[in-house]
């Protein structure tokens, strides 16, 4: 049980609870990341790079429906929580490539594994969400 699911506990001192996330609270940073992580584009861009490394273009052919700002942004988020690389080459026309660092793959592998449950399940939740 954790301290959350304990209203009579005493809170966590904040530096404790910044060495383990704590999605529950309302401040905590996790939930940005959280955000970024389950977001549709997150879930499918780190799904996409667990394949390997891809081109911007090729992210946005792969991921169908992706505006380039939403792509550009999804990346910018995931670069930035530490699992997204951008490698930029000094070529004309300029040449960068996007692939997972060992956190983004650890992650990626953990979304794929909900998104794979709910491609095979898809039959069912259309099942449960239509009426009687």
């Amino acid at each position: 049980m954790s301290m959350t699911d304990d209203p009579t506990a005493t809170p966590l001192p904040l530096s404790i609870r910044m060495q383990r996330g704590d999605l529950f609270s309302e401040h905590c940073p996790s939930r940005e990341v959280l955000k970024h992580v389950t977001s549709r584009w997150g879930v499918l861009v780190l799904v996409a790079l667990l394949g390997g490394t891809h081109r911007f273009s090729d992210l946005r052919r792969k991921v169908g429906g992706v505006s380039e700002k939403m792509l550009a942004q999804t990346l910018q988020w995931l670069e930035g929580d530490g699992f997204v690389d951008r490698k930029s080459y000094p070529v004309v026309p300029p040449r960068v490539e996007y692939s997972l660092t060992p956190l983004g793959r650890e992650v990626g592998e953990k979304v794929e594994i909900l998104a794979d449950w709910i491609e095979f399940n898809l039959p069912r939740i259309a099942k449960a969400d239509s009426p009687l």
